[in-house]
């Protein structure tokens, strides 16, 4: 009794602070068990509740007959940043955000797996230069949106993770669906926060949004408890207040209750400003520009390696790609770079990398990482000077201390240091023997893979012929959704992504199952293109459902199945090296009738069949406002022979 008093006391308000709620509660429980075992009541209730008669709540008054609640402030935040759809499965914790959201015009899509709604999420982030979001029940819809953001998070999407909790005063007290959920994507994300009160809703979000796209860009997860986002009278309802209360235990439970209810609610209806906060990011200096154009100025045999960070916004990609063009240095393009200097350009090269790196005197990597995709650093010439040029720290100097050292280390912000840089090397032209050597060896390779698409394979069709005959009819609008191990690691090579944000890959987290997503989120940014998944046959069967998705939300994508009955990429290692194919054999299944009875469109594609014929076949049925599932039956070549996944 003491130690409430004091608190009180202390704080100047029954109604605590930020941050002080669970010890306030805990002295308030202490004080009710006091009651239920003493003979306090002389001091009478009514005399008590004057001592804590504080002035916090009537500061900020409690609209108790309004019918308002938390998931309109959210909504209102969001229809302010712009963010035209959420991605979501329904559930009970987050049914007044989902609501609010479509009252204002943003189209909620609801999904089959949680997952595949983040991973929707990430590629709107992608692809166009905002923050994707995805809201989730608690519990398990969390959980299983963790693959998805963990997979946003190594590939550097700013995406804002919603997700419902139990009501903050049953927390740990066997509530639906209670778990930890702070401690499960506080090493996931750039900011996990818990919203305590209604009206911290609005600020709550605006530093989210601002969080997920500054820096280094990351998902972000706020977490809502039930309580929050329901209208205070149903509030009241469901964690028991009662009307009347006859004794007096009930009467000092109401009290408590009731002023938690209060402090929930107090001020959240006040007037407060939604406007986006501005987004921080580094970017180089002046002289640090300045010293990467004299070192360029003076290379012989430069290269550039493009990765994702490249396409992130301020530089628009277009003025990016116009700058690459005037430097005229070659590029090699990875993750989401791809497809940013079009189907063909004259200094984009994509084969015999690594040797290009072993005699290039100058190397800038753009965002380009030295972890496993270049041997961590391995691949880089001891002789060539380094240019090292990224928004994360730790990501600028990976493996410097082991296989490589840059010249010039630039935090900073890839896109606008080279549009700097470009502008700097005005009149710069890049030695045209160096080029016209990478030109060749490309083209000496393309010629070769050309032929081994022509070569018959033992059994079905052969995979190469089958994606050559693909990037003859795709159109210049297509948007490339690569998700799967053997068959898509032989589409990189032959499909040429049609322009810039054309292609979508996980990324470093090498993640299987993101294909349903990605073309959900790629189809409703880019509702005019045709949208291709480029499946294997093993990761098909995460994201089969979705087809149902694309139907009931009238989003046609076409998936393309290399259906070669087994999970080839781990075999390839798998059997020479250990003499066993086991847990990597599958079935030459009917795909296609599986995306039938989901609404799309099926077509079979074998041995005997013209594959040209019958993909401008699938076209058409896409063209008449179909999703298709496109199942091809191919065999092996030699193509990519030796190659491992680990």
């Amino acid at each position: 009794m003491i130690q409430v008093c004091r608190y009180i006391t202390q704080e100047g308000s029954l109604s605590c602070r930020e941050g002080q709620t669970t010890k306030m509660n805990e002295y308030i429980m202490e004080l009710v068990a006091i009651f239920s075992t003493t003979t306090l009541l002389g001091m009478g209730i009514a005399a008590l509740l004057k001592m804590f008669n504080l002035p916090f709540i009537w500061m900020h008054p409690v609209e108790k007959d309004s019918k308002r609640h938390g998931g309109e402030l959210v909504a209102e935040v969001l229809k302010s940043h712009g963010v035209r759809h959420i991605f979501t499965l329904p559930g009970g914790h987050i049914s007044p955000i989902v609501v609010a959201a479509e009252k204002l015009g943003i189209q909620i899509v609801d999904t089959r797996h949680e997952a595949a709604a983040a991973f929707a999420a990430d590629a709107v982030a992608r692809m166009s230069g905002t923050v994707g979001v995805v809201a989730v029940t608690a519990g398990p819809g969390l959980t299983n949106a963790v693959t998805a953001i963990k997979n946003a998070q190594m590939a550097q999407s700013p995406v804002l993770l919603i997700g419902g909790a139990s009501a903050s005063i049953l927390k740990g007290r066997g509530a639906l669906q209670d778990i930890d959920q702070m401690s499960l994507f506080k090493p996931l994300c750039k900011l996990c926060v818990t919203v305590t009160c209604v009206r911290n809703i609005v600020p709550t979000v605006l530093k989210a949004l601002q969080e997920a796209q500054s820096g280094t860009p990351g998902p972000v997860f706020i977490e809502f408890p039930i309580d929050v986002l329901y209208p205070y009278h149903m509030v009241a309802k469901e964690i028991g207040v009662k009307s009347e209360a006859k004794s007096i235990m009930q009467r000092i439970v109401n009290w408590y209750l009731g002023n938690y209810l209060d402090n929930l609610f107090a001020g959240a209806w006040d007037p407060q400003d939604t406007k986006p906060l501005k987004v921080n990011i580094p970017f180089a200096s002046t002289d640090m520009v300045s010293q990467c154009v004299e070192i360029v100025s003076r290379s012989k045999k430069p290269v550039i390696l493009l990765g994702s960070q490249a396409t992130l916004p301020p530089t628009p990609v277009e003025d990016l790609r116009r700058s690459l063009e005037s430097l005229g240095i070659p590029c090699f393009l990875g993750g989401m770079s791809r497809g940013l200097l079009g189907q063909k350009s004259a200094i984009q090269m994509r084969q015999r990398r690594r040797d290009a790196l072993k005699e290039a005197d100058m190397i800038i990597l753009a965002g380009a990482v030295c972890d496993f995709r270049l041997s961590y650093g391995r691949v880089l010439g001891r002789q060539a000077k380094i240019i090292a040029v990224n928004r994360n720290k730790k990501e600028l100097y990976k493996n410097s201390d082991m296989f490589w050292k840059p010249r010039v280390a630039v935090l900073g912000d890839v896109g606008t240091f080279l549009r700097d840089l470009s502008a700097g090397l005005a009149g710069y032209q890049c030695d045209a023997d160096w080029l016209s050597t990478l030109r060749e060896r490309d083209e000496t390779k393309e010629v070769a893979n050309m032929k081994m698409a022509e070569e018959p394979t033992e059994v079905h069709l052969n995979p190469m012929k089958v994606l050559t005959e693909l990037e003859e009819l795709l159109p210049s609008n297509a948007v490339l959704v690569a998700d799967g191990g053997d068959f898509v690691a032989t589409a990189a090579y032959i499909l040429r992504p049609r322009g810039p944000l054309t292609w979508l890959d996980p990324g470093a987290f090498g993640t299987l199952g993101v294909g349903g997503g990605f073309a959900l989120g790629a189809k409703l940014c880019r509702p005019d293109s045709q949208i291709w998944i480029i499946y294997g046959d093993g990761s098909l069967g995460y994201s089969l459902a979705e087809f149902d998705t694309y139907t009931r939300h009238k989003t046609p994508v076409i998936a393309l199945v290399g259906n070669d009955a087994g999970w080839t990429q781990i075999a390839r290692e798998q059997k020479p090296m250990l003499g066993s194919t086991v847990g990597c054999d599958l079935a030459h299944c009917n795909y296609h009738i599986s995306a039938e009875g989901l609404g799309a469109k099926g077509v079979l594609i074998g041995r005997n069949d013209d594959i040209k014929s019958k993909l401008k076949e699938v076209q058409k049925l896409y063209a008449e406002g179909h999703s298709v599932l496109v199942n091809v039956m191919i065999g092996s070549t030699k193509f990519r022979e030796g190659s491992i996944s680990v």
